[in-house]
């Protein structure tokens, strides 16, 4: 699968009916204890993620009930969230390939934004829009969860939910349904397909951590070699 070029902006969502609310099925405790350290005095962006903009982000878009979908597991959220992490880059993110229709703004760099990251330059709108506002951040962040980021490709969504079906050459790749794909869909061969390694297990570990806060319970996932993506193609 791999991450490749994503489309379509964020702003091309649309608010759907409500099929029931992330905050009945989390709640301000579950996420401070989730994100105990976000304003420590370490932290780059001290007081930026706020439960607040997190539920005022998902009530607008209702992303668990896209297309029509109810609110699917308390799972799916954590995962949403295991993201959450600030960007280092030492690149602009400029693709100068699409210059002329998402032009690269003088002395502005494109490097990863929101929760669930988006990079270059045909991503985005106004880049700093994101960085200050942490409702458009989380709501980049379900967008980018919500959609395909490569044609022909799943989103991270479908493949958890299982609402995506392998094909022949997915069965072959030992690519299959459920947590492990979304590692594929997310990342590709950066973390899946080479042996155990440290970051696929840290990605894997913060999932089951955030499943025994949201009180699902880790065993519910399944042992380790259901969950890792070592063998994926």
């Amino acid at each position: 699968m791999g991450v490749g070029q994503e489309e379509a902006g964020p702003h091309e969502l649309l608010s759907f009916s409500q099929q029931g609310a992330v905050s009945d099925y989390f709640q301000n405790e579950q996420y401070e204890k989730m994100f105990s350290n976000r304003n420590s005095l370490e932290a780059h962006a001290k007081g930026f993620w706020d439960y607040h903009s997190f539920i005022t982000a998902s009530a607008h878009f209702q992303p668990f009930g896209f297309g029509g979908h109810k609110v699917t597991t308390k799972e799916q959220l954590d995962w949403s969230l295991c993201n959450n992490k600030e960007m280092n880059s030492n690149s602009d993110y400029c693709d100068e390939h699409y210059k002329n229709a998402y032009p690269c703004a003088p002395g502005v760099a494109y490097y990863g934004r929101g929760a669930l990251p988006i990079y270059w330059n045909y991503n985005y709108g106004k880049a700093k829009y994101i960085e200050q506002n942490s409702t458009l951040a989380f709501q980049v962040a379900i967008w980018k969860w919500m959609k395909p980021i490569k044609k022909h490709q799943p989103s991270t969504h479908d493949v958890f939910t299982g609402y995506w079906t392998p094909t022949k050459n997915d069965t072959l790749a030992k690519r299959v349904s459920g947590f492990v794909a979304t590692m594929n869909v997310l990342y590709g061969d950066l973390v899946c397909g080479k042996g155990d390694n440290e970051s696929m297990n840290n990605i894997i570990s913060h999932y089951l951590s955030y499943l025994d806060l949201m009180g699902v319970g880790r065993e519910e996932a399944g042992p380790h070699d259901v969950l890792s993506c070592a063998k994926q193609a």
